[in-house]
């Protein structure tokens, strides 16, 4: 099966597009996200259960650790793993272009 990641987006995004692409055994799952301004709701922290590994394709944003309130800038081709229960937002995605994020969960 061939999947473009950077195919079958709306003209008009009005909320966070999330796709699973891959769901496998042990907690693995892949996702695509296509934001175009959007970011978590202030005072609310991403704390998950499973370490993340993250790869912004297109477009550009920042994100948020809260322990150190590091701000991460993303542009495309970047990577980063975000370990288990560190508590982290988006906090700025780019309003005049997709940013197209592939996702990876694991344990």
């Amino acid at each position: 099966m061939k999947i473009n990641l950077l195919d079958n987006i709306h003209a008009t995004l009005p909320v966070e597009l999330i796709q699973s692409i891959l769901v496998g055994n042990n907690g693995f799952r892949m996702e695509r996200i296509v934001s175009r301004g959007h970011y978590t709701s202030s005072g609310f922290w991403y704390d998950q259960s499973e370490n993340e590994w993250i790869m912004l394709v297109s477009g550009s944003a920042i994100i948020e650790y809260e322990e150190n309130k590091k701000l991460i800038e993303m542009y495309p081709g970047d990577t980063i793993i975000i370990p288990v229960h560190c508590r982290h937002r988006v906090v700025w995605t780019d309003p005049l272009q997709y940013s197209i994020w592939l996702v990876i969960f694991y344990n």
